[in-house]
């Protein structure tokens, strides 16, 4: 229930910053030039940064785990 309220504020905060940043902006880098939606480009931002931010983090858990695992190698099981 909690994250179903938190979902639709979210929401909510999303279309409200949306319709206030809808002015057209012009983007430019190296020799492309693009026009696009101010909210849109805020939005694509964002996500660009969690998505390099998620790939970031699984590496360093991925390294971190690796470790654990050479520094206590499993143990042989002894038969009787």
């Amino acid at each position: 229930m909690l994250m179903s309220l938190v979902l639709i504020v979210i929401i909510i905060l999303a279309v409200i910053f949306s319709v206030q940043n809808a002015a057209p902006v012009t983007m430019s880098f190296l020799i492309w030039n693009f026009q696009a939606s101010l909210a849109i480009v805020v939005l694509m931002s964002m996500v660009g940064g969690i998505v390099i931010a998620s790939i970031i983090f699984s590496i360093l858990r991925l390294k971190s785990a690796l470790r654990k695992k050479q520094d206590h190698p499993p143990q042989a099981k002894v038969q009787h």
